[in-house]
């Protein structure tokens, strides 16, 4: 692996790789390290991952990580669509499972289901996550600028919430038929539970994978634009522990 730039820009650490596969495997190996590290030193591990295709790589090769005593790793994801039939295979929860959580033996996998009452199974959600400090998170940026589905401009970056129901913006749903999760945009769904922004920023280590060209505007935004609701992502500058992969495609100077 041949990294081609490396910087901090605006508190994060921003790490170019070579190619998506590359950046994949780089993403994992810096999960990896520090997995291994905290249980070296903790009992158990928590950690919150995104659910979206630009993940793909990244998992596919924190899958094939040796060393690691998944039996004490717990893990949330970060949102999930409401009104999906619970066998939609557009359910985050389902796509985690089939690239993530049913490769490996976590000690604890805990799913999103919004159910018949999103709201209480928000809250509930929110407890879940409350119950120790969640270690790291792996997340992406959207073409938007969102951080898990807090889209501009209504995204709270200072929101009293954890977890909460918001609606998709337009951007965000063609997003989703753009990935090909969805044929079309009238199938994503209106509606769904997201973590919040402040939620996010709480865990002590954030790995952002953001590859493609789609996200580049996005990156530049998130790195530069003045920190608020117009570009969610710019809360990342918010914290002291982010590093950032991308791909030449994502590369704001490629």
């Amino acid at each position: 692996m041949t990294l081609s730039a490396t910087a901090p820009v605006g508190g994060i650490d921003v790490q170019v790789h070579p190619g998506r596969a590359a950046m994949g495997r780089a993403a994992a190996a810096a999960v990896a390290e520090d997995l291994r590290r905290r249980l070296a030193g903790q009992g158990r591990v928590r950690m919150i991952f995104a659910a979206a295709p630009s993940q793909a790589e990244m998992l596919d090769a924190l899958v094939a990580e040796p060393g690691i005593d998944w039996g004490r790793v717990t893990a949330f994801h970060m949102d999930e669509y409401i009104g999906l039939a619970p066998d939609a295979p557009a359910r985050f929860a389902l796509w985690l499972r089939r690239h993530l959580f049913d490769r490996l033996p976590f000690g604890a996998v805990h799913l999103i289901d919004p159910g018949s009452d999103p709201a209480a199974a928000a809250a509930a959600y929110a407890r879940l996550l409350a119950e120790a400090p969640i270690d790291i998170v792996c997340l992406g940026i959207g073409v938007n600028g969102h951080l898990a589905f807090n889209d501009p401009p209504v995204a709270d970056l200072d929101d009293p919430l954890d977890v909460k129901v918001v609606e998709l913006d337009a951007v965000c749903r063609q997003q989703q038929v753009d990935d090909g999760c969805f044929p079309g945009f009238d199938d994503v769904p209106t509606h769904a539970l997201t973590l919040t922004v402040p939620r996010l920023l709480r865990a002590d280590h954030l790995i952002c994978v953001v590859p493609g060209a789609a996200k580049r505007e996005a990156v530049v935004r998130a790195l530069h634009d003045p920190i608020g609701a117009a570009c969610p992502a710019t809360a990342l500058r918010r914290h002291p522990t982010v590093t950032l992969f991308l791909d030449p495609e994502s590369d704001p100077h490629g």
